[in-house]
């Protein structure tokens, strides 16, 4: 299963619009139904604005009606094993669960699987304020 969402974050990736950082971004979002949701990172000319690649695939995620995140894969042009920012494991740890699977991408597949709670071992959920 993980190498076809691999798969989807590389095609994610080569719609990167990364022309400040030249640093393009692709995840992949699996749903338990098998839906899978994709983005890429988007710069804009008030660098650092923009959006990270796991954001845009959150945002069709949710557009696509959400459901339960069993697994994500995420993949850097020029990084092995490139793993989400801060502020996205805190936005990831929003949809999943701790034991969600992360898969950390080279160019040529899945090198590492992790968990979201490995990731954001004291993550902030939203689930408390309730």
């Amino acid at each position: 299963m993980s190498h076809d969402l691999f798969e989807a974050a590389k095609a994610a990736m080569a719609k990167a619009y990364a022309p400040y950082s030249k640093f393009p971004v692709g995840a992949a979002i699996r749903t338990e139904d098998g839906r899978v949701f994709t983005g890429a990172n988007i710069e804009v000319a008030s660098y650092p604005e923009g959006w990270c690649a796991e954001t845009t695939a959150l945002g069709h995620y949710i557009m696509g009606g959400g459901g339960k995140i069993v697994e994500i894969a995420v993949l850097a042009e020029r990084m092995a094993k490139c793993s989400p920012c801060g502020g996205c494991r805190q936005r990831l740890a929003e949809f999943c669960r701790p034991e969600t699977k992360l898969y950390l991408c080279d160019n040529t597949g899945v090198a590492e699987t992790v968990t979201m709670g490995d990731m954001l071992p004291y993550g902030f959920r939203g689930d408390i304020l309730k």
